[in-house]
């Protein structure tokens, strides 16, 4: 079988924090922003307590990062009408956000960018019941003309809506963990 289609399986993940002793100088993707994101302002925001990036390794080799911080959906018009009927009367709701998620180039469709958001899901479940209050995740998708690499379908497969559609720039996007099975 062919390695580059070959799904890689979680236990052959192994998940670290950014630190010093790490070296991404040769992670590559087609995103520029991500890559120059991981390489000069990940580690920087960590020490700043601004967010969390997650290192995954396969065979000893970065593949792909996921950086998480503190989010809040404020509730407006619909939605607040939504939540009160459920007898929330909250002006906002929290939330974990997915900053950044990227997938090196080498190991694109190989199942990583769904286990990246499994592993959030369950971040933010454990978060929920043993830390903090966590109602969603949230994320903002950068749109892409090119169908191939546009993330929207990626990120609806995985259960996330749509909250805000900007004409131009990101795509506001939440996943409601109430409605999520126990990962």
């Amino acid at each position: 079988m062919d390695t580059q289609s070959t799904k890689i399986k979680p236990e052959e993940i192994k998940i670290e924090i950014i630190n010093e002793e790490y070296d991404v100088q040769d992670f590559t993707s087609y995103e520029k922003e991500l890559v120059d994101f991981l390489r000069q302002d990940a580690l920087g925001n960590q020490k700043q307590r601004l967010s969390v990036t997650f290192l995954w390794f396969y065979e000893r080799k970065l593949v792909s990062y996921i950086t998480l911080l503190n989010d809040k959906i404020n509730l407006e018009s619909d939605l607040k009408e939504f939540f009160r009927e459920k007898g929330i009367h909250y002006k906002s709701l929290p939330a974990l956000k997915i900053g950044r998620l990227c997938v090196d180039d080498r190991f694109l469709r190989r199942g990583l960018g769904r286990l990246m958001i499994l592993t959030a899901i369950k971040i933010a479940q454990e978060m929920s019941k043993t830390r903090s209050g966590c109602r969603f995740i949230t994320l903002d998708v950068k749109r892409s003309q090119d169908p191939e690499r546009d993330p929207l379908p990626f990120y609806k497969k995985m259960g996330f809506q749509i909250f805000r559609e900007q004409k131009t720039g990101p795509t506001s996007m939440y996943l409601d963990l109430q409605f999520i099975e126990e990962a």
